[in-house]
């Protein structure tokens, strides 16, 4: 029986991309999934049969080795994090949720900031290159890879494919900032629909409604995706925030209390790191923020 990979989930039937070049194979699931409560996702590696008319039916789903629920993607290892400098601007609150989510999902990070070609001349345009270069200095110094680029000029475009090569990678970001215009950059012929900011809003509309596995020339799988539809917390405990804050892991270590919310407690070594200017100001006060609205929405629900 041929293994092979969800690259598709549409209207009830999984497109499987089986050894070599051929075409998807269009399946079914089997009722078994339902019976076990069971739902391939795209991203799923998978066992399959095909029929005389060319259709096939998924036959087992093989062990996983991440599963995110919203987007719904299996197996992938890499999330790019896409954040534009101009229209939607930079939100460093937004972009340390989405952190959070994939820290606690166990994946890598890279984070894109784009549209370079977009920033305007004069005194805005230094405000916005000068936001840009703090952001990537205090991401790069926490350890994740950053870069600029610009999907039309090409910058960055060349080192994005690199670091893309023989992952599945997770697109993510506000509607708007440019993502299928950098998949469409990655993967020429592809020709996704982009959408402009609207001028009264301030924001895009989202032109991805499904999660689909665009295959990379270079090797790999990019899952464009319609985003991350909530990022309140829900699924984790208050215990989990703290940890998927990269700095603070090696100062939790030393804190005096087990337990330690690194929020009033004496003798917290990340306090301290803190004070210290070990950890970034932002950072720590989004990390307070997340644990308030945490407890905020245990009330209200």
């Amino acid at each position: 029986m041929p293994e092979g990979i969800i690259v598709k989930a549409l209207s009830g039937y999984y497109y499987v991309q089986g050894p070599g070049d051929a075409a998807p194979v269009q399946c079914r699931g089997r009722g078994i999934f339902k019976k076990r409560g069971e739902t391939p996702l795209v991203g799923d590696r998978v066992r399959y049969s095909e029929t005389e008319n060319g259709e096939g039916a998924v036959e087992q789903i093989l062990s996983r080795s991440s599963e995110l629920v919203r987007p719904p993607v299996a197996n992938a290892d890499l999330a790019v994090l896409v954040f534009s400098v101009v229209r939607p601007e930079l939100s460093l609150v937004l972009l340390d949720k989405f952190l959070v989510h994939i820290e606690h999902a166990g994946l890598d990070a890279i984070i894109v900031l784009s549209k370079l070609d977009r920033i305007p001349d004069g005194e805005e345009g230094e405000r916005i290159r000068r936001d840009a270069g703090a952001a990537e200095a205090l991401y790069s110094s926490i350890g994740y890879k950053v870069l600029k680029t610009s999907a039309h000029r090409g910058e960055g475009m060349d080192e994005l494919r690199s670091a893309l090569e023989g992952h599945i990678n997770v697109l993510a970001g506000q509607s708007g900032v440019g993502k299928s215009s950098l998949v469409n950059a990655l993967v020429p012929g592809l020709k996704l629909e982009t959408s402009e900011i609207s001028d009264k809003l301030g924001r895009g509309k989202h032109t991805t409604r499904h999660v689909e596995l665009v295959p990379i020339p270079s090797g790999g799988y990019l899952a464009d995706t319609p985003g991350f539809s909530q990022l309140d917390f829900a699924e984790l405990g208050i215990d989990e925030i703290g940890p998927c804050f990269r700095e603070f892991r090696e100062y939790a270590q030393s804190c005096k209390f087990r337990g330690c919310t690194h929020t009033h407690e004496p003798h917290c070594a990340v306090l301290q790191a803190k004070e210290q200017g070990a950890i970034a100001a932002s950072r720590y006060g989004n990390y307070v923020a997340f644990m308030a609205e945490w407890k905020e929405n245990k009330r209200r629900y």
